[in-house]
């Protein structure tokens, strides 16, 4: 089986490691998840899709749950931001100086992509920036 980094996968999420989750990928393959790309609960034997993120010399694969790059990422994140907008009456008290921990806590996803969503929503003049919130225009 001859994979690319960016590849579609099917997972089988395994032993959880100091590093993340072994991985086996598409019944025959072994590779990481690492935990600081994991942003929701995860158990032992559970299927899903995922992304081939590295395939290193060493030949080990190194994984993601979300797809690579900026396009294939950017729609979804910022439909999640508009979401929890509407939900919670137009108004989130998150800002780009929110924590990772906040911002992953709310909306499952790393502070980086909810700076790089946040700021096209910006530019699109669908949300308003305030020191200490986000509103939905």
């Amino acid at each position: 089986m001859e994979l690319k980094i960016g590849d579609k996968v099917a997972l089988v999420i395994g032993v959880e490691t100091t590093l993340g989750y072994t991985v086996l990928i598409d019944q025959s393959i072994e590779g990481l998840l690492y935990k600081n790309e994991v942003f929701k609960p995860l158990e032992e034997g559970q299927k899903t899709i995922g992304f081939i993120k590295n395939i290193r010399e060493d030949g080990k694969i190194d994984v993601s749950l979300q797809p690579m790059g900026y396009r294939n990422t950017i729609h979804g994140d910022k439909e999640k931001i508009i979401t929890h907008l509407i939900k919670n009456g137009g108004i989130l008290n998150l800002t780009d100086k929110s924590s990772p921990e906040a911002i992953k806590f709310h909306l499952q996803m790393s502070k980086k992509a909810f700076k790089r969503a946040l700021g096209s929503l910006y530019k699109e003049k669908k949300v308003l920036l305030f020191p200490d919130k986000i509103q939905k225009k």
